[in-house]
């Protein structure tokens, strides 16, 4: 096992990091119970997570900046300047929309991102003090302080990526879910009662079906978010709420009507055969 390894498999098991990691959370969870601020947040305009869009704004400005400062001359001091500056006024939403995905998350993958947010947190520190000497024409202490800052920003870097492709964090848990495309029995249409949920699986997918209003839907039973369980949820006005973290998808189509899912629930085509069965497929385009 390399050092890296060893280094996350350590953050993942420092639990008195849930002393300061739990308490932050629950702060951050009520701040952004509104439905505008979490489908802002969550980047369901976009159809994905909105903070690797813009981390890539103050991590690209602070690594342009580091080169210049060792590799431009004199010539590109106010370039680089310039640069340390727009890292830090463009961390301030990069920083929000981070908080909002890390809320949700529990146990090893909150406490990996604490620290991985504590990283950023030195980082914007390290380079503000970078700019305010600059300012004072301190230039070798403003490069050594952006250096340093680059350091700490490249490591809390590779946290955000464990936390991404190793742990799966904000990854769409329906992506690769996919029903035939032929018409296959599931269940008895007497399984499937008015108000009820009846959870069946087809192909390995684990599918909810219910009944609301008389309309019968068939959708994916694994928020989409991070894997909660739908069929323990709450149906309000036509959608139904995960228990885990409230994302809300419209029983119709499957549409995220309220974050933090930034994607569409999977919803199949449903029919009623004439001895009363229900079948099932992939909706065909």
């Amino acid at each position: 096992m390399n050092i890296l390894h060893t280094i996350i498999d350590t953050i993942e098991g420092l639990k008195p990091l849930d002393k300061a990691a739990d308490p932050l959370a629950a702060v951050v969870s009520r701040a952004v119970q509104p439905r505008r601020i979490r489908n802002l947040l969550s980047g369901a305009a976009i159809g994905h997570s909105v903070h690797p869009v813009l981390i890539v704004v103050p991590s690209g400005a602070w690594l342009m900046a580091s080169y210049l400062d060792f590799a431009g001359g004199k010539s590109s001091r106010h370039a680089a300047d310039l640069l340390v500056n727009v890292g830090i006024v463009s961390a301030a939403p990069a920083v929000i929309t981070g908080l909002h995905d890390w809320s949700d998350t529990q146990e090893k993958e909150r406490r990996v991102g604490l620290v991985h947010a504590a990283g950023n947190a030195i980082a914007l520190v390290l380079f503000t003090a970078s700019s305010i000497v600059r300012l004072r024409d301190h230039r070798v202490l403003g490069k050594l302080l952006g250096l340093a800052g680059l350091g700490s920003m490249g490591f809390s870097a590779y946290l955000g990526g464990h936390l991404a492709y190793g742990s799966g964090v904000n990854v769409n848990r329906t992506a690769w879910h996919e029903l035939p495309t032929e018409w296959t029995r599931v269940a008895s249409d007497a399984d499937v009662v008015e108000g009820g949920r009846h959870r069946t699986e087809v192909n390995g997918v684990p599918v909810l079906l219910l009944r609301n209003g008389g309309k019968l839907t068939a959708m994916d039973s694994v928020c989409n978010h991070l894997g909660g369980p739908l069929e323990e949820g709450t149906v309000e006005d036509g959608c139904i709420v995960c228990p885990w973290h409230q994302s809300t998808f419209r029983l119709d189509d499957g549409w995220n009507y309220r974050g933090p899912a930034s994607v569409p629930q999977p919803v199949y085509e449903t029919r009623v055969t004439s001895d009363g069965f229900i079948e099932l497929r992939q909706p065909v385009s």
